[in-house]
Formats: structure tokens, sequence, C-alpha cells
């Protein structure tokens, strides 16, 4: 089997990349050619993406891979869920796609409910209720009388609308569309009769696609500029978290997945959705993943309490390194109780230590005595977490869970993964930390020829990167 190369650009909220991958018959390598800022622009008091800026700069990673002199087989793009750009009539993007930062949702959800009702949004959906929803997101706009969705001649999720600055073709793919809260999971369409109620004609949105699908050739303007050619843009999962999962490295279906970093992500994949009283008690989401699958899973907050008290720290002129924070951590004694990681007071704290400390206090806990003790505490708290969720999932599949597979940057903190081990009880296998480029670049491999099933898939990745088992200690 031939070498190929392929183009990954993988987006996130705060940063982007574009990656060259080479895959061989027996190889899967990625280098990163451009890394990028993604800043919020704020206009008028509205949160925007400046999806032009993102595009200048998708092309200048282009630009470095066709001075690489090699063939590129095809370009997907994953970002973000729930955002959206408006076209207007003559092609060309109707302004700046709104943030699901903005805070223009908020009430929105409630007054929805109104029209339709809670229960039956979910049962529709199988989509956990966040107020960011691109549902809500629709509404607002409807609202406030937004100009560019009331002339809009297509609606296009941020990867799709990436895409067709690139190749000037129109998709809605199934992943990203999968996390609006519109979609019919079973028949993987936007959902008509919702969409009516939130006032949106459903046919705005265009032929929806599934990972692996062609979407286009880029135009011949990016062709030239980029000295890459007519590549083919091929749809990824084109949501970052459905990319992610599709690289999980798993040796059989029997497995729950982790998804680590900032904030965390922690479900099963199952071949149906489910949709039952309990799911809609625990608010767990359906998602959509590559090959038809839905991702089960329950949104987790993560590092970021840490992350929040290593900057108030910082500020008091304490800095400390992450291998400092490992010694301290596991040097402290075991917290004996928890706190919740997602309770309300941690969202947005203007002071996390200070937060923790009075989350523990009113709920008759010790407080922590030093800054290795609130370390200790955070990170008993989260193994103790996903313990919570891994049980409620356990309840939940139709198989037995044998293993929890950590994807992402929590991939890389051993003491973390070793605490989860022994607090849900199962083995901890971790990596790859790069999961969603490298899941990104196996369904193009997979278009290419170079693949087959998504088991196929795993077991490249399997066997192209280092994994790290943990299992259960004896407490």
């Amino acid at each position: 089997m031939e070498t190929k190369h392929f183009i990954a650009v993988d987006l996130g909220a705060t940063s982007g990349r574009v990656i060259l991958a080479t895959v061989g018959a027996e190889s899967l390598e990625t280098e990163t050619l451009h890394r990028f800022p993604n800043r919020l622009l704020c206009l008028d008091g509205k949160y925007c993406w400046n999806i032009y800026g993102l595009y200048e700069e998708i092309v200048e990673g282009l630009r470095l891979a066709g001075r690489r002199g090699v063939r590129i087989e095809s370009i997907g793009i994953d970002t973000w869920g729930v955002d959206m750009a408006f076209v207007a009539e003559d092609g060309t993007l109707a302004g700046l796609p709104r943030s699901y930062r903005d805070p223009y949702t908020d009430g929105i959800p409630e007054a929805f409910f109104g029209k339709m009702p809670r229960r039956e949004v979910y049962d529709r959906t199988g989509i956990q209720f966040m107020n960011f929803n691109s549902l809500y997101q629709l509404c607002a706009a409807r609202k406030e009388g937004c100009a560019a969705l009331k002339h809009a001649s297509k609606i296009l999720f941020m990867p799709d609308a990436l895409s067709y600055l690139l190749t000037g073709e129109a998709v809605c793919e199934y992943t990203v569309l999968s996390t609006s809260q519109f979609m019919n999971p079973h028949t993987k369409r936007p959902d008509a009769e919702l969409l009516a109620a939130a006032g949106i004609d459903a046919s705005l949105f265009p032929r929806v696609v599934m990972p692996g699908e062609r979407i286009g050739v880029l135009t011949d303007a990016a062709a030239r500029d980029t000295d890459l050619g007519k590549v083919p843009v091929i749809a990824v999962a084109g949501h970052d978290t459905g990319s992610a999962v599709a690289a999980v490295p798993a040796e059989n279906e029997r497995f729950a997945y982790l998804s680590s970093g900032t904030w965390s992500l922690m479900g099963i994949e199952a071949a149906e959705p489910v949709i039952d009283d309990r799911t809609y008690t625990l608010n767990f989401t359906n998602e959509g993943g590559v090959d038809g699958t839905v991702r089960l899973l329950k949104n987790i907050t993560g590092m970021w309490l840490l992350e929040q008290c290593r900057a108030a720290w910082t500020k008091e002129g304490k800095e400390y390194s992450y291998p400092e924070i490992m010694r301290m951590t596991e040097a402290a004694a075991p917290s004996g109780a928890t706190i919740d990681p997602d309770a309300a007071e941690f969202a947005a704290p203007t002071d996390m230590p200070a937060a923790i400390r009075a989350y523990c206090r009113e709920h008759g806990l010790n407080e922590p005595a030093d800054d290795g003790a609130m370390m200790r505490l955070i990170f008993d708290s989260l193994a103790a977490k996903y313990a919570e969720v891994l049980r409620k999932l356990q309840g939940l599949a139709p198989f037995e869970i044998e293993c929890l597979h950590v994807i992402g940057g929590g991939a890389q903190n051993d003491l973390l993964n070793r605490m989860t081990a022994t607090a849900c009880g199962i083995p901890v296998v971790a990596g790859p930390s790069e999961a969603t480029a490298l899941g990104n670049v196996m369904v193009q491999a997979r278009t290419a020829g170079m693949a087959g099933s998504l088991a196929e898939m795993r077991q490249r990745i399997r066997r192209s990167i280092a994994t790290k088992r943990y299992n259960p200690e004896k407490q």
C-alpha cells in the first residue's frame, strides 16, 4: 500500500491547527504545519466568530502544505458544534456567525417550551438541554430580527461554512447537525416540525452528508493560491468530539470513553439512540458519530477547576508547574469527601480557590488546609465524578463496560488516570492525546481506500500510537 498525504483542519474555540498527515500501510504520522489563535469578536455587544480570518489561516496552512511538494489526497475540517453561518441569495456569507458564548440565548429555551413541551423536544432529538443549542440560537436570532437570517438562502454549521468557502459546495454534515437539538436521530435529517415551531424552514439546510462523503474540490482561486490543485474536500466527523471518538483505540465495542481536557465528555458508542425516561431524567445526550453510530454521553467539568485555581495562585505570586502540582497532589492526604465539579458555583467564579472553600463550608466539608490539599480535593472530586457518571452509563449500556478509554489532553495526566481507574473499578487506557486530528485523518484515509470499517480505523490507530493502561488499585 502506497503512502498517502492528507490535511486535517482542527478548529477549537480558542485556537486552530492545519495538520499534514502521512499514512502508510503500517504507519500514521502527523505534523502541525500551522497553528493560529481563534479570537472572539465583540461587535455592537454581539459575540461573533471571524470566519474570514479563520478561512485565511486555513489557506495559509494549505499554502505551507503546497510548498512541501507532496500530493495531497484530501482535506477535512472539524470544529466545535452548534454555531452557524447564514448564506445570502448571492452565495456570499451574510454577516459573521454568532458564538455560543453570546448570552443572547438566555431564557430562550423556556420560551420555546411554550410552543413545544420540553419532553417532546427531547423525545424528538435525544439531545441534552443547553442554552446555546442551535435550536435556541435560531429562536434568539428571529427574536432579534436578524436580517441575515431573515434573508438567508442557506444555513451552514461552522465546518460546513468553511468547506463552503473552500469549495463553493453547501452541505450539512451529520455529526455536527446532530448537536443542534433539531435533528431527528432516526432519520438523521432536520426535524421540519420542530424547526417550524422555531419559525425556521427546514429547507434552508442543504443535503445531509455522512463522514467520508466528498463535498467538492478546491475552487479555482483556492487551488491556485495554495498551489495544491483541485484537491477534494471530504466531510469528516465535522463535530470535533465525533472525530475524537472515532480515534478511540478500542479492541472491541465494550468500552466507555472520556474525552478529557478543560471540559470532559464521558459516554458510550451505541448503534441506536437511547431516548427514554432514564436518559431524559439524567440529561444524557445522543450525538451522531462515524458510520451512523450514536454517542450517548454526558458533559462533565474537567480540569477547569485546577486551571482556574492555578490562575488565581499565579496572581498571588505562586507559580506551580504541572510536575509540581502532580507531586503536591500525590503527597497530600486523601480528601475524605468530595465536591461536585459541575456545581453552578464553579462555572465562572472570580476566585476559584475561594469558591471551592465557600462550597465546602456550605456543604459541611472540611476546607483544604493548603494548596496541596486543594489540588488533591480537585483530583479526588474529578475521579469521583467520573465514577458516578460511569455507573449511570453502566445502567444505560446494552453491554458490560470493560474499560474506559481516556483521549485528549487528559490522556497525559498520569495521576488523574490512576485515580480514575481506582474510583471507577475498571481499567483505564490513556491515549491518544491528539484524538481529534487522528479521527479526522482516518476518515479521509478510509475514503481513499486505506481502511475499511470503523474497527479497522481504530486498529490502525492502535498500532500507530502508544497507549498506557492503568488498573484499579486496592483501597
